[in-house]
């Protein structure tokens, strides 16, 4: 007779604590209000004294179907939060200091017959920029936006969107759904963690002034210092610096000024790079960079000088180490968002780790057994994510040909085995290898690669055996999208005319 499993010995779990506030906090908050309908309570403690990081105001197109899964409707949600659309992001100075690429939400163009696009368009070698076979770089560098369509024979099809929006804004948009269903929301510093003395889970937590909070799940949303994942269960942390060395960030917001852009620009510095993001009301602005290279002074200067309005804050000063969690899951804890790993903002992934995050714990639920089955799984899918996203961003920073030492450590960095593969296929041939749970998908990988100079010794060998080399099939899909682009609204005035914010 088999041993009953752990899950047949034990009841559902009836109660959860969210520590902490913030995009993270109140994320997990509404998912877990919206799937756990009843018998569970759910609590999420906070302090107003303590503030959030508030900087992830750039996004990916997952997000949508975040909102999507918690009945969110598009246009409330971008009238609350400021929000502006997102085609993609433009990288300039990556690859050499007088570079620019776009990497694009959505593949470049529709191929032609079993060769991938950028195949036909190394093959081709007509002289094109590869950017003008997206769709969505033909509307961005026009500033327009439309949403893509759905009949899949028209270059409208062919590209995807995310948002940028104000952090702060969607966490208190979260909030109010999550106490609708009855979130309950505690004030308070937390001043003590209580353990159990011969299991070493997480039992309660005790806040100034002497309350004492109980539950069976504990979420940690408490930010860089991981209160629980790390102050009490001693997870540990793999400190990935030595590839991804920018350590600190400054943050500032300005007045609208320039184009109104559907896209974020990321513009490589001396020794880091700047963020621009552009919402309804204001431009989110910051300066990621390295301090064994710069000094805060000369980082403050550089981003101050490169702004397209008004400073309307004073700096936001971020200290970080790149990497994550040994554990995300460990006893009855879950580290969600910033207190189970950074990455730095290069590919707007901070908010979709916190997505992510969410939806292994709705996929992975346990009960109050807390099978290490359940809880390995979690982990190592967690682990998995995380080092596929940390090779995506070592990419960016190894093929680079800018002459600043910063740079050339960069260049000169060894980097693990699973990018270097990468690259080195890229080199030889033109094509991806893709591997499980990687988050972004081939055309991607075609952008930075190509964008950023790794330009392959041969295309595709099945190239030989066509008729022809693509290029009269590239002509005509630039001149389609170019003409299809011409005819979308500015992105100024889709907004106007959908889900302007009330103060924008």
């Amino acid at each position: 007779m088999h041993n009953a499993s752990p899950s047949s010995q034990a009841g559902p779990i009836q109660s959860i604590l969210i520590v902490g506030g913030g995009s993270a906090g109140w994320m997990t908050a509404a998912a877990l209000a919206n799937a756990l309908s009843r018998n569970c309570t759910i609590t999420l403690v906070e302090s107003e004294d303590i503030g959030t990081v508030g900087v992830g105001e750039a996004t990916i197109p997952p997000i949508r179907t975040f909102n999507a899964m918690l009945g969110i409707d598009e246009r409330d949600f971008i009238r609350a939060t400021q929000a502006s659309f997102k085609l993609g992001i433009e990288f300039v100075g990556w690859g050499a200091a007088d570079s620019r690429y776009f990497h694009p939400f959505g593949p470049h163009g529709k191929p032609c017959d079993i060769r991938d696009v950028h195949q036909l368009w190394l093959q081709a070698g007509d002289g094109s920029n590869f950017d003008d076979h997206a769709m969505a770089w033909h509307l961005a560098k026009a500033g327009r936006f439309a949403p893509p369509q759905g009949d899949p024979r028209n270059v409208m099809s062919t590209f995807d969107y995310a948002f940028h929006f104000d952090a702060g804004r969607y966490a208190r948009f979260l909030r109010s759904y999550a106490e609708e269903r009855g979130v309950v929301r505690v004030e308070g510093k937390i001043a003590e963690v209580g353990q159990h003395g011969e299991t070493g889970d997480i039992t309660h937590v005790k806040l100034e002034g002497g309350r004492s909070l109980a539950a069976e799940l504990f979420i940690d949303c408490s930010g860089f210092r991981g209160l629980l994942i790390e102050g009490a269960l001693k997870a540990g942390y793999d400190d990935w610096s030595h590839w991804l060395p920018c350590d600190r960030a400054i943050a500032i917001p300005c007045s609208n000024g320039g184009a109104f852009t559907p896209y974020t620009r990321s513009t490589a510095h001396p020794a880091g790079w700047q963020w621009r993001i552009p919402l309804q009301h204001r431009i989110g602005n910051g300066h990621v960079y390295s301090s064994r290279f710069m000094d805060e002074d000369e980082a403050l200067a550089i981003l101050l000088g490169n702004l397209d309005g008004d400073p309307l804050a004073q700096p936001n000063k971020l200290r970080f180490t790149t990497g994550m969690r040994r554990k995300f899951w460990d006893r009855n804890v879950i580290a969600i968002g910033l207190s189970g790993g950074f990455m730095e903002p290069l590919e707007s992934t901070s908010l979709h780790l916190i997505q992510a995050g969410i939806s292994k714990l709705l996929a992975l639920f346990p009960d109050r057994s807390f099978d290490p089955m359940v809880r390995d799984e979690y982990n190592h899918i967690a682990r998995t994510e995380f080092e596929r996203i940390r090779d995506f961003l070592i990419l960016h920073y190894k093929l680079n040909s800018r002459p600043e030492p910063f740079w050339q450590y960069c260049r000169d960095m060894p980097i693990p085995d699973s990018i270097a593969f990468k690259i080195e296929h890229f080199r030889r041939y033109g094509r991806h290898i893709a591997r499980d749970m990687d988050l972004f998908g081939p055309p991607s990988w075609h952008a930075v690669h190509l964008g950023q100079g790794n330009m392959p010794a041969a295309f595709n060998p099945i190239g030989n055996y066509r008729g022809d080399d693509g290029s009269e099939w590239l002509g005509k899909l630039r001149a389609a999208m170019a003409a299809e682009a011409a005819k979308q609204p500015t992105h100024r005035e889709f907004i106007d005319r959908n889900c302007r914010a009330p103060e924008a």
